[in-house]
């Protein structure tokens, strides 16, 4: 497997970005502006770790990133952008649910935000050096954060990389203090942070490890360096700049002035840039510029994430001040990563990628088994002289007719059933010991289960095609094959679409299987099927 320039683990959140006049105190009360397409929020890709990889990926850099996340609406989203940037991922999908922040961002550009780690906060030791390793030690710089991953499974990564002679960097997002309280103890802080080649704190808490120092961020920066022993500590001063103390320079490198629409991630991408300093080898002033520039870019936009790779790497070069640099066309470079908005064009291709990755994941929890079942259960319903019928209500009914077609297509002769019909004198189509495949996404619809009910009278066996095994009709059926989806795509997310991209493959493949199991042959298809195009090339 290739190298990678730097892997990360840490916070990997779905930032909800807000855009008020003020930020407000307690019992205080407030009205929301918009922020894009006239909506009160913003979804957009966020976390400590993931912020700064997608700078360094901008900029260039093979980037990685592993640890623990769910398998739920918000993990993919994350997961997509990762790969848009070329992000190599090694995640392990067991978690609760994806972290989220609620960002409050007021004119100033300054913000508040409110965090729920979910899955980073999961993570155990045992699983990093268990689970990831191998994805560590391909690395040339591991990085970590103290925000929202235990400082267990931050030091064990860090251990892992000492052993394997990999430099290491902290970013220490948060006030020694609120890290004690949910992350872990005072001796395991130290320790991670004793553990970091590179330890950037933010002056705030670089004052709180080192109190008795004086209050200029590079008076802080050697004061955390005696104490700690790090070879370089880079204490970030907001617009400001950066204060560095490291073997051969120490000083203060001053930042580039931009105007500030949202200041959420400035510290994350400027360890982004800095990562790709130190990577071509700048002396520790020039890549103290590089990394200033990159903080300057992420604040002039909304969102901490960069948007479009290319266009955030000219920015980047454009505000860094030091000598020539020459950086890496970024990996995967598709144009911005965003939950809503844009054109039509681009909101189609969204739409497209979640089907695509819905029915991926769902391919992934699929097994022959419950396919045998479904055969095992048409074949015998056949062998006693009985036939299928497909239903379903709303979209799942144009299924079913694509669904009657195909199988009565490919050996398996098939009847459409109306359901709402059902109760009304079709159900009298089913005969004892026929099969009735029944498709429903939520498994729940009430015309739906008047059917089910109706053609169970008449002693039929259902086959459940549907999105929630644990339904009514999941529980009701003889057999079921889940076609289940976490987004739909789309602006809103409602009209079915991934579900239906579903539902349609699941009964493809059930179709598929049941020609191969029959020894369907092309003569057997020309037989049903002597027309058009299909029929020409089947009488080959």
């Amino acid at each position: 497997m290739r190298p990678l320039d730097a892997v990360g683990i840490g916070s990997m959140v779905v930032d909800r970005v807000h855009r008020a006049p003020r930020i407000l105190g307690g019992d205080e009360k407030g009205i929301l502006r918009e922020v894009s397409g006239g909506e009160p929020v913003r979804i957009a890709v966020g976390g400590v770790v993931l912020n700064h990889l997608g700078w360094a990926a901008a900029l260039g850099l093979k980037t990685g990133i592993f640890g623990r996340q769910a398998d739920d609406e918000g993990g993919r989203f994350l997961r997509a952008a990762m790969d848009r940037f070329g992000i190599e991922r090694d995640l392990v999908l067991d978690g609760s649910a994806s972290s989220v922040a609620e960002i409050f961002v007021d004119d100033a550009g300054s913000r508040a935000i409110y965090m729920a780690p979910g899955a980073t906060a999961e993570t155990t030791a045992e699983q990093i050096r268990r689970d990831h390793a191998d994805f560590i030690r391909r690395a040339r710089r591991l990085t970590t954060e103290v925000s929202q991953l235990p400082l267990a499974a931050a030091r064990e990564a860090l251990a892992v990389a000492c052993e394997a002679g990999i430099p290491t960097v902290v970013d220490l997002d948060v006030p020694p203090s609120d890290a004690l309280v949910g992350l872990g103890s005072e001796a395991e802080l130290f320790e991670v942070l004793g553990a970091a080649s590179l330890l950037k704190p933010s002056k705030t808490a670089a004052r709180e490890l080192v109190p008795e120092a004086a209050a200029d961020a590079t008076a802080l920066a050697r004061a955390v360096r005696s104490r700690f022993g790090n070879e370089a500590v880079v204490v970030t001063d907001g617009e400001a700049g950066c204060a560095i103390a490291a073997e051969g320079f120490e000083g203060f490198v001053r930042a580039e002035s931009v105007r500030a629409l949202d200041t959420t991630g400035a510290g994350d991408a400027f360890l982004g840039g800095l990562l790709v300093g130190l990577h071509h080898g700048l002396a520790w002033e020039d890549a103290g510029r590089l990394a200033n520039a990159c903080g300057a870019a992420c604040v002039e936009k909304l969102g901490a994430f960069p948007d479009a790779a290319a266009a955030a790497q000219a920015r980047v070069l454009e505000l860094y001040g030091g000598p020539p640099l020459r950086l890496a066309s970024p990996p995967q470079d598709r144009g911005p990563v965003a939950a809503a908005g844009g054109g039509g064009g681009e909101e189609a291709l969204a739409a497209f990628a979640v089907a695509v990755e819905e029915v991926t994941a769902l391919r992934d929890r699929l097994s022959p088994s419950a396919f045998d079942a479904a055969i095992a259960l048409i074949r015998r319903a056949e062998a006693e002289g009985g036939r299928v019928h497909v239903t379903g209500i709303g979209k799942p009914e144009h299924v079913a007719h694509y669904a009657t077609a195909l199988l009565a297509s490919t050996g398996t002769p098939a009847t459409f059933l109306h359901a709402t019909e059902a109760v009304h004198g079709s159900a009298g189509q089913v005969v004892p010991g026929d099969v009735v495949i029944a498709i429903s996404n939520s498994g729940e619809t009430a015309e739906l289960r008047a059917g089910v009910e109706a053609v169970r009278r008449m002693q039929a066996r259902v086959l459940a095609v549907t999105g929630n095994p644990e339904s009514w009709l999941g529980r009701e059926a003889d057999v079921v094959l889940e076609a289940g989806v976490a987004r739909e795509g789309g602006a809103l997310g409602l009209a079915p679409r991934a579900s239906v991209a579903a539902e349609v493959l699941v009964l493809a493949a059930l179709a598929a299987a049941l020609e191969k199991e029959r020894g369907f042959t092309k003569a057997d298809y020309n037989l049903r099927h002597p027309g058009g195009d299909l029929g020409e090339r089947s009488r080959s």
